[in-house]
């Protein structure tokens, strides 16, 4: 796939902290939470106003976004990439959408 200025669609991996919202999903109790997504996009810059545009649908509150690379970028850091992952990853580019693989939500420390 190439977008508008030819250039061919990639898959990022990003970290996205989210506050809480009324109608967010997230357990009771929880102050916020953490997704790991794989987005594509042009750039990472796209596929990070797409998440934040997704997930406000979703009535999640965004506060940060981490971005992590694309898989090669990834692969070049060294990171472990596993099976599982890189299927999330295909899946992202081949539907060219917003995949999230995991959701954590936070909990304050009550001492």
């Amino acid at each position: 796939m190439t977008g508008k200025s030819g250039k061919k669609q990639q898959v990022f991996t990003l970290l996205v902290e989210v506050g809480r919202k009324d109608g967010d999903g997230l357990p009771k109790g929880a102050t916020g939470g953490a997704l790991m997504v794989y987005a594509s996009g042009i750039d990472e810059a796209e596929a990070v106003r797409e998440t934040v545009s997704i997930l406000k649908q979703a009535d999640l509150a965004p506060l940060d976004v981490s971005g992590y690379g694309t898989l090669d970028e990834r692969l070049a850091e060294g990171h472990d990439i596993n099976d599982d992952e890189r299927n999330l990853m295909q899946r992202a580019l081949d539907e060219n959408s917003v995949i999230i693989a995991q959701l954590t939500p936070f909990f304050e420390d009550k001492k």
